[in-house]
């Protein structure tokens, strides 16, 4: 999985359609080997763009959880913690 798509359901406040979209971005990013396509491979690197945001934003609308929504705060936190103990020079 790539490292830079973030968890964005069950979340307080919900994921928005930039975060949504920012995740799909990077799939495509990821299955293409492509940062940025060529002029002859944009027209379907977007569309492929387009059609992941459409299936995540029908994904997130359909899950369930009878869990409470996580704080985007206290997340962003632990994350930080994580890649501090990650990276600390011993």
């Amino acid at each position: 999985m790539c490292r830079n798509i973030k968890t964005l359901f069950n979340f307080e406040p919900p994921a928005t359609d930039d975060e949504i979209r920012a995740a799909a971005l990077q799939f495509v990013r990821k299955l293409s080997g492509f940062n940025k396509p060529s002029k002859a491979n944009a027209e379907a690197f977007e569309a492929a763009i387009d059609e992941v945001f459409a299936a995540g934003q029908k994904l997130l609308a359909g899950l369930e959880t009878q869990a409470p929504p996580r704080d985007r705060g206290v997340e962003a936190a632990r994350a930080k913690a994580r890649s501090a103990q990650r990276f600390a020079r011993a």
